[in-house]
């Protein structure tokens, strides 16, 4: 049994801290994962993370139901520094928090030091991230979950994968989809899970 609220309140790392953990590893040779390939995508991934925070707007629909928002709710995501997704998706979930004015609370934990957390949330079977947990304000309930990219973007790698499994390839169709997407399908997506929690 997973014990969000402790996972929650003692590993959650606040976004400022979730991305100078992955600076310092980076100074030290390391990635968040054991992998020596991890390097190259998270030196990748540090810079669009930057990229989406400095240009992403929350569109008039999402800001409006998160100005709406009447509960409180605590935001757990499950990511890792190498992960591209991740990459092009935190610093959304980051936005929403900021936006939202103390009523999102958000924290985010690795998935590889985390194994029992992210096995209650498989994609497909698989380990797939980011994983957005979305828990009650006191954090021992699970109200909704959201992984690991737009639905759009899921089919589209469905068929992707049918013509290539070479992974550099693969990471450069969906990074291309993402900078044409510009957060749009996500935002969308995130606004439409917001409203179901307010009911």
């Amino acid at each position: 049994m997973v014990n969000y609220s402790e996972i929650f309140s003692k590993q959650g790392m606040d976004y400022q801290t979730y991305r100078a953990l992955i600076d310092r590893l980076l100074l030290e040779g390391k990635a968040t994962g054991d992998v020596t390939y991890d390097l190259h995508y998270t030196k990748m991934n540090v810079q669009r993370m930057s990229r989406v925070d400095k240009t992403i707007s929350l569109t008039d629909v999402l800001t409006s139901t998160i100005n709406h928002l009447k509960s409180d709710y605590k935001f757990l995501v499950i990511t890792e520094g190498w992960c591209g997704d991740a990459a092009q998706i935190v610093p959304v979930f980051n936005k929403i928090a900021k936006a939202s004015l103390g009523r999102i609370d958000l924290k985010f934990v690795l998935r590889d030091k985390n194994l029992p957390l992210i096995d209650a949330h498989l994609t497909n079977g698989g380990r797939a991230i980011p994983v957005l947990v979305v828990l009650n304000g006191e954090a021992d309930q699970v109200l909704a979950t959201w992984a690991p990219r737009p639905q759009i973007l899921q089919e589209l790698l469905k068929e992707w994968r049918k013509e290539t499994t070479e992974m550099p390839i693969l990471a450069e169709k969906l990074h291309g989809w993402y900078a044409k997407d510009k957060t749009q399908s996500t935002q969308a997506e995130l606004a439409i899970l917001l409203k179901g929690l307010e009911g």
